[in-house]
This record gives structure tokens, C-alpha cells and sequence, in this order.
């Protein structure tokens, strides 16, 4: 528990020091460029832990709490400016310059996303082929056609390489009616893809945790995983019955245990429920009652008992390298990052109009949960993070709201319309509804954030 606290920590403060000062520098780089005087660039908020000077007079900082940042510029506005240093102040620019400076920063997380999906699909991105394992009986993918054994290829017009594009694809899709459109390539048979088509009504609209393939009724092929304990933990409920490291499981009240996903689906069920267990350990045929624990997750209430597996190699057939040249590369690369603004655009409206529960919200507990798990997973997870997270800090950065860098763009384009600025009155009302209404949305995602826990 204090190990994975401290991986996640440590992953929320790389993770955001790392993008917000390529958003700061964003504004830096172009405010420099236009002839403002930076006075400050700081990465993070409160006491400084570390700072210096350039030989501009730019004091960089190093704060505490590493959760944002800021550039603070010349600008006659907060304090006087002396004669000389006018012709550098921010509020003496040219309106387009302003609106330059203010956009850099969103611009600079754009960049940095497809950056990092660039270097991905020139060194190599390993998939699982998206092959479907299992189906529901009854279930929407089912009725609609689909077969075990197919592999998806298009989802909606998108090619799909993975499971993670075809959750990507469906995840877009939460909130909607109509119809999923999926292209897929039959097992026994060679040719054109066949197209399968899924209605939708409402699709997991209001759903607190979606699951988009679990609730179609898709369960994707995994190789058989043989029911043999690989690890017991000390004194779990698995050790309290007498389970131990290389015991073949045999049944669970009755049910023959085929593989090791059947014992934990089992469990997960039955949280504080006695389940009777039988099993093989050596040459002996010996039975158990094993009480599975509770614990909540974003799932709900689920059982556990603290056993492992030692999981199976892949086969090669499964698993693809999709990867392009230096140049190939820049538009998937391009692609990818519109296509994730594209969906965090519609997420947030689907958000504000209700289809998507607010309760999906996430703060920075979230933010560090999801950091320390994709850093824990390697490079390549951790790199698709930071590049997700970067894209909707750029997004969100754009919003038309007073405080953002989107409100100041509105602010400077009504001025430029208008060939005059609002009125500091006006401004400064905007400024007050932006923060009540960000302060609203962090103190929910705070909630939410505690809420999981």
C-alpha cells in the first residue's frame, strides 16, 4: 500500500510538472518573441523550493504544490511600469500578439501530444489483436451478429489495430443513439471484412463506471490460464483455508474450474459468501471452505482472497507491432491527436447535457491513481498518458471560460471586433463567474476523488 502510494505520487508530480511546464513555456517562448518582459515562470504554486535568475531578469520557480503553474508577465494592470520598460509590457501589445501569446500555451500541450505519438509509432506500439473470446447469450453483440472468434478492424469508420482502439472508438460513443458500426474479419475466412451493426438507444448514458465492451456483451481472447496458485499472500482469506503456492483447483461449490478466469469471476461475486473449493495438491485430492473479503471498487463491492497466477506467454499470432516510418508517421500521429480532442469535446458536452454521469469526473487523486498505473505498466503506457492528459489540458485550456486561456482569447477577439476592450467592470464579472464555476467543478472531482477511496 505505501509502495504504490509513493509510485503514484511520484508518477501525479512527473506527470504534471512535466506538462504544465510545457504549457508554461508555451506562453513563455511566444511572449518573448513579441518583446514581453517575463518576470516570473513558475512551475507550481506556494512557497518556492527552488529559484534563479536569467540574465533577462526572468526569476524561474519551483514551487510545492505541483499542481499548475504561471507566467508573469510586465503588465500595467497589476503594478506600475516604469516609462522605459512600456514598450514591453503586455497590455501595450498589439492585440493580435496577445492573443498569440494566449494560445501558446494550449498549442504547446497540441504539440507535445503529437510529439509523443509520433515517437510511439516510429519505434513500435505492441497491440493484442482485438479477437473477440467470448459473447454474452442474449447479449447486444450477439443478437447483432457477432461471433466468437472475430476480429475487429473497424469500429464507426476507424481503423482499429487493439483492444485500446476499439474501446476508443466505443467510449466515443457513450451517450448515444443509433447505431455502433463495426467491421470485422470472420476466423474461418479470407476476404472482405464483414460489417455487423450494433443499435444503440441511450447508449450507457448516466452509467457511473462504463464499461463499453461489458456491456455489449464482448469478452475479448485471453489464453487459457491453467487453475494453479502461483503466490498466496500471508495471511489472506486464500491462507486462512489452506490454500499454498502450487495447488491445482479443481471445482468452486460444484462448478468445474476449466480456467482461472472462472474461479475469479467466482469470487468477485461472492464477497463473505463460504464457497466450497476443491482441489489437488500433489497426489492428494483434498476440499476447503474459502470466504472471500470485500473491498469496493469502481465496480462496486467485489470479493477477493489474495492468491495469484503465473500468467501465459501470448502467441505470437495474437499480438502485432504497428509501426511506421519517420515520415509515414506524422499523420497518424496528427490523426490520433485530433481524434482524442474530437472525443474530449464531445465528453464534455455530452457532460454538461447529462448523458455522461458527473460522477466520471476525476481530480488529482484520480490523476495520480492513473499515473502511477500506466508508469507501472512501462514506457510506452506512460508515454500514451502524458500524451492523453497533455491534449485535454490543451482542450480544456481552450474553453471560452474567464480565468482559462480561453477566456482571455474571447476577451481579445471581442476586442479585436470591436477595435476597443471590454470594459475592466465586465472583465473582471467574467473573471469572478470563471472562477466559481472552475472552483465548482474541482470541488466534485475532489468529491469524486474521495468518494473512491
Amino acid at each position: 500500500m505505501g509502495q504504490t502510494l509513493l509510485q503514484n505520487t511520484l508518477a501525479l508530480i512527473v506527470t504534471l510538472g512535466l506538462l504544465v511546464t510545457i504549457h508554461e513555456f508555451g506562453h513563455f517562448w511566444v511572449a518573448r518573441r513579441c518583446g514581453v518582459k517575463v518576470l516570473r515562470f513558475s512551475v507550481g504554486f506556494g512557497r518556492p523550493i527552488l529559484k534563479w535568475l536569467d540574465r533577462h531578469g526572468t526569476e524561474y520557480v519551483v514551487a510545492a504544490l505541483p499542481l499548475g503553474g504561471y507566467v508573469k508577465m510586465l503588465d500595467e494592470r497589476e503594478a506600475p511600469v516604469a516609462p522605459e520598460l512600456l514598450d514591453q509590457a503586455f497590455n501595450r501589445k498589439p492585440v493580435a500578439q496577445r492573443i498569440a501569446i494566449a494560445s501558446a500555451g494550449p498549442l504547446a500541450n497540441f504539440l507535445f501530444a503529437l510529439m509523443a505519438y509520433w515517437i510511439m509509432f516510429v519505434a513500435g506500439v505492441q497491440v493484442v489483436v482485438p479477437k473477440i473470446g467470448g459473447l454474452s447469450v442474449g447479449g447486444a453483440a450477439e443478437t447483432a451478429g457477432l461471433q466468437v472468434g472475430d476480429i475487429i478492424v473497424d469500429v464507426d469508420g476507424r481503423l482499429v489495430h487493439g483492444w485500446n482502439d476499439v474501446n476508443f472508438g466505443l467510449v466515443d460513443r457513450i451517450g448515444d443513439t443509433g447505431e455502433l458500426a463495426f467491421q470485422v474479419q470472420r476466423e474461418a475466412e479470407v476476404g472482405a471484412p464483414e460489417s455487423v451493426r450494433v443499435p444503440i438507444t441511450t447508449w450507457l448514458s448516466g452509467e457511473k463506471h462504463p464499461d463499453p465492451l461489458k456491456a455489449l456483451g464482448i469478452e475479448p481472447w485471453r489464453p487459457a490460464i491453467v487453475p494453479v496458485i502461483h503466490e498466496v499472500v500471508a495471511d489472506s482469506r486464500a491462507a486462512q483455508a489452506g490454500l499454498q503456492a502450487g495447488d491445482e483447483l479443481l471445482t468452486i461449490d460444484g462448478q468445474a474450474l476449466d480456467t482461472w478466469m472462472v474461479f475469479v469471476d467466482k469470487v468477485r461475486l461472492s464477497p463473505e459468501l463460504p464457497l466450497s473449493v476443491e482441489y489437488r495438491r500433489g497426489e492428494q485430492s483434498l476440499s476447503t471452505t474459502l470466504v472471500p473479503g470485500s473491498r469496493e471498487t469502481s465496480q462496486g463491492t467485489e470479493g477477493f482472497v489474495g492468491v495469484s497466477v503465473e500468467a501465459p506467454a501470448w502467441p505470437e499470432d495474437m499480438k502485432r507491432t504497428v509501426s511506421y516510418g519517420l515520415l509515414e508517421a506524422v499523420m497518424p500521429a496528427v490523426k490520433r491527436t485530433a481524434e482524442m480532442s474530437a472525443m474530449i469535446l464531445g465528453s464534455l458536452k455530452k457532460l454538461v447535457l447529462g448523458t455522461i454521469s458527473v460522477e466520471n469526473l476525476g481530480g488529482p487523486i484520480t490523476i495520480a491513481k492513473a499515473a502511477g498505473a500506466s508508469a507501472s505498466f512501462g514506457v510506452e503506457s506512460f508515454l500514451t498518458f502524458l500524451a492523453q492528459l497533455s491534449v485535454m489540458l490543451g482542450v480544456l485550456n481552450l474553453l471560452p471560460i474567464p480565468v482559462l486561456d480561453g477566456g482571455h482569447l474571447l476577451y481579445y477577439g471581442i476586442e479585436a471586433v470591436r477595435g476597443k476592450p471590454l470594459s475592466e467592470k465586465k472583465q473582471i464579472l467574467g473573471i469572478k463567474i470563471g472562477m466559481a464555476l472552475l472552483a465548482g467543478v474541482m470541488a466534485l472531482a475532489l468529491f469524486n476523488d474521495f468518494s473512491r477511496l
